[in-house]
Formats: structure tokens, sequence, C-alpha cells
């Protein structure tokens, strides 16, 4: 069947889904993840709307090469999933690829240009009696990383959990389980502070792991391995609640803040999202607009019609959206024109060197003529030294965060910090504001 626009293509979940039907009739199955190289090149020489132009053309090729014995998805922005019945060896699957490369030697023709595209691919062939979904999809993508990482060979296959990666994702996945029933997981709360006065205005809320062998640790490979297995639904539901949690007792100490939550793509996925959303300020008492929810570039530039009716319904409900980490990729600003968001957060990389490179002053004074244009609030991550908060002050950025006034903190210190916040602010303004 071929798609009409990207949104007809299932994605990730949905795959999933279908994958683990498959598995329960049959467990002799094998999987291809199809990564295009270097497409981020394309969206950001030609546009948002061309690059998804070549990306339909490229997901309805390979629909066709194996429209008779393939189920096709999407995983995410330009990587796509193919499942084959059979559990065919490594030279199959290299077949497999061989054709897919050949076929694409001939380029795509698009309005005036052409594009050749080229493909990482990892593949995995479902273990014997095997109906696990997730250590399928897991060999798969471990293949894939492998593909990406080889100068020589951008094929890979997998068949069995033999490389010490995969035998600590699956370690991990046992890990999440076990970090949720033994309450090992704890957010944190680094201070959102109005530039000009210096007051604490609002918090983002961060998890922290209080891993029983190595202490506490910042969470990455746990939230990686939550989303290779399914599992960040859970997750990211674990967070909010204890972000409401935080919420309704800084409320209690007369302390109301704005909460800042990173929103995961799963829970934008999730028809449910906007009535769990609403169902967790009732019963924590406490007000959506306190909120924030912040989601990266890379969910923002998907511009399905799920992801648009859901932040419509977030903004509805009273809660604010923010774009998280701008910047930090390659960044196609078309989706700014198509969604409503409240907040941009420029990423650290650009406050960082901001004193000493006129590139990245020049692109924070970009991103406020972009903010004021789309009637949002630029936030500056990573603020370190006064000079970085003197030319943030200079640019007209109100409103930031950084090491230079706190990291993040469990919930009872920054309760401290921010009751002790008007003397701090004024003693630091004082010995700061001429420097």
């Amino acid at each position: 069947m071929q798609h009409e626009s990207l949104i007809t293509i299932p994605n990730r979940y949905a795959f999933l889904g279908e994958i683990e039907l498959l598995l329960e009739t049959n467990t002799e199955q094998s999987l291809l993840l199809i990564d295009i190289v270097r497409f981020s090149d394309v969206s950001a020489s030609f546009g948002y709307d061309y690059g998804d132009k070549v990306l339909l053309e490229i997901a309805n090729r390979i629909v066709f090469l194996f429209e008779n014995n393939g189920i096709f998805g999407r995983i995410s922005g330009d990587i796509f999933g193919l499942i084959l019945p059979g559990n065919h060896q490594q030279k199959q699957l290299h077949g497999f690829y061989s054709h897919l490369v050949q076929h694409f030697k001939t380029p795509i023709q698009c309005d005036d240009h052409a594009f050749i595209a080229d493909f990482n691919v990892g593949a995995a062939s479902n273990p014997k009696n095997n109906s696990d979904i997730n250590k399928f999809f897991s060999l798969a993508e471990t293949a894939l990383k492998q593909a990406k990482n080889n100068k020589f060979d951008n094929f890979q296959h997998a068949q069995s959990l033999t490389d010490d990666t995969s035998g600590r994702a699956l370690a991990l996945k046992a890990d999440i389980t076990r970090a949720l029933d033994q309450n090992e997981l704890e957010i944190y709360f680094q201070p959102k502070i109005e530039l000009n006065t210096l007051k604490i205005i609002g918090a983002e809320c961060l998890l922290r792991w209080n891993h029983p062998l190595d202490g506490l640790i910042f969470p990455g490979a746990l939230i990686e391995a939550a989303e290779s297995y399914n599992m960040m639904n859970e997750l990211g539901y674990w967070v909010l609640e204890q972000a409401f949690k935080g919420a309704a007792y800084l409320n209690s100490v007369d302390l109301r803040l704005k909460i800042s939550v990173n929103m995961s793509p799963s829970q934008l996925y999730d028809l449910n999202f906007a009535n769990n959303l609403k169902e967790l300020a009732q019963k924590h008492q406490v007000e959506l607009s306190q909120f924030e929810l912040e989601l990266t570039e890379d969910v923002a530039l998907s511009n399905s019609i799920l992801v648009k009716k859901q932040l419509s319904q977030i903004r509805t409900l009273g809660a604010t959206i923010a774009i998280d980490d701008f910047g930090k990729g390659y960044s196609n600003l078309a989706y700014l024109r198509d969604i409503e968001i409240d907040s941009i957060k420029i990423d650290k990389s650009f406050i960082l060197q901001i004193d000493e490179s006129p590139v990245n002053r020049a692109i924070v004074e970009a991103s406020q003529l972009i903010a004021k244009a789309a009637n949002c609030e630029l936030v500056a991550e990573g603020i370190e030294t006064i000079q970085h908060l003197h030319i943030l002050r200079e640019i007209g950025v109100l409103s930031g965060q950084g090491f230079l006034f706190s990291k993040a903190i469990p919930l009872n210190e920054f309760v401290e910090l921010a009751n002790k916040e008007l003397a701090i602010g004024t003693s630091f303004m004082r010995e700061h504001q001429t420097a």
C-alpha cells in the first residue's frame, strides 16, 4: 500500500504492536531497521516541506520493494522498520539490503532537485521460540548502532544477545522495574531564575537514580533502555506524578512556582495523556497552569496531526508548552509556524561560549527575535558565569537556569534555597551588578 502522507505510516508504537501480534502466532520473523544516512542535510538545505516529500518518496519505494512480504513502519524521523516473515539468515538479509541499496541508486526526483539515498541497516533474526518483542527489537537496534559506527560496512546483523551492550541493555530493563518498585528514583529541582531580579520563578524537574551499587547517578542509560523496551510511558508518568507531588508541597509552603517537566514522545502518542494530566492535577489539587511541559525539537519536527492535537489539548487545559534544547540538532524552523508554544529553551552549548564566540551570541540574538515573533519566551540554559548573565541581559533574555545559580537539588534543599532567595539575590546583585 502506497502512502499519501507520512502520517498514515504506522509510528514506532503501532509498529511494535504489530510485531508483538505477529510473535504470538509465529516467532520466526526477521526485522530490518533502515536509517537514511545524513538525511538531516536534505531538510536543512531545502526546507522541512521538501524533506517530508523526499522522506515519503523513500518510504513508498521501500513499501513497493517489499510489499508482498513485509510490514512497514516509521521508528523515528528518518528511521524505518520492516518486518519480513521467516527466520532469515545473515546472507539472506544482506541480500535484502543489497536489493534496497541497488534500487536507490536511481535518484529521487523531487521538484527541481535530485537526491540519492544511502542507508545504514541493522538486521535481526528473532531468536528461536522468542516471543519477547523487547528482546527482538533490541537486537535490531544493536545491529543498527554497529552499522552506524562501522566505516566500511553499512549493514550489520544480530541473531543472539552475545555482546556486552545488549546484555547490559537487558539488565537495565530489570533495573527499571526494580528502580520503580524499590523507590530508587528521585526528582531533583533546578531553579529557573528571572535574570534581572535574580528571583526564583520556577523549577525544572530532573530525574536522578539512587543506584544500589553506583550511588546517585544521571539516569541516561535507564531512559535509553526505557525507550528501547517500550517502557518510557510508565517511567514518564512516574516522573509526572512526582512533579505534581512536588508542586503541591511547594504550594503548601507558600512557594507557588512554575514547574517544568520533560515530556517523552510516548506520552505525546498516548491518546489518554490529556485526561491523565487532568486527573493528576485533580488528585494533587494543583492547577495545570502551574505546569510547563517540555518536548524536544525532533518531536516537534514530526509535526503530525496527533502531536498538534495533543499539544492543543494540553494548552486548552491550562498547561504551557516549551521546546527544549533549541538548536541542539539541526533546527528546521518551519515547525514553529505550525504548532503553538509558550517557551523556547535555547541549548546550553550556545550559552557556554557566548562571551567568546560572536557566532554563539548571534544565534542567541536570532533566537530571541524568533521567540518574540512566535509570541513566546526565550529561556537560557547553562548559565555558568557572570559574563554569561550580563550578555544575556544585554540581549534581552529574561529568564534562565544554570550552575551560576544552582545545580539541580533535592526538594527539601530547593525549599531552603527558595526561602533564602531574597537575601541571596540582594547580596548577589550588590556584589556583581557592576562586575
